[in-house]
């Protein structure tokens, strides 16, 4: 489980974010492109922009579940748990 104390500097403020045990394997930016990139000086990836529809808001949904190390976090979004359930 993602640990919202050790989120990664670079992560834009919000609900969302990926923490320092992040590997860099590329599923989160696969998976939801719009809001994951790379942050390549460190190698690792983290939230570029916050999800702002329902779309995306799944696929960060998804991004987290699949995450192969737990590094991706939603610290209390309603709307993303609601889709989640829902979907």
């Amino acid at each position: 489980m993602a640990d919202k104390n050790d989120r990664v500097a670079q992560n834009r403020p919000g609900a969302w974010y990926v923490d320092s045990q992040c590997i860099d394997c590329n599923l989160c930016r696969d998976t939801a492109p719009n809001n994951f990139r790379q942050y390549e000086d460190g190698g690792y990836s983290y939230v570029y922009k916050q999800p702002e529809s329902d779309e995306e808001r799944v696929q960060c949904q998804e991004a987290l579940e699949s995450c192969p190390v737990e590094a991706i976090g939603n610290n209390g979004d309603a709307d993303a748990d609601d889709v989640a359930s829902n979907g």
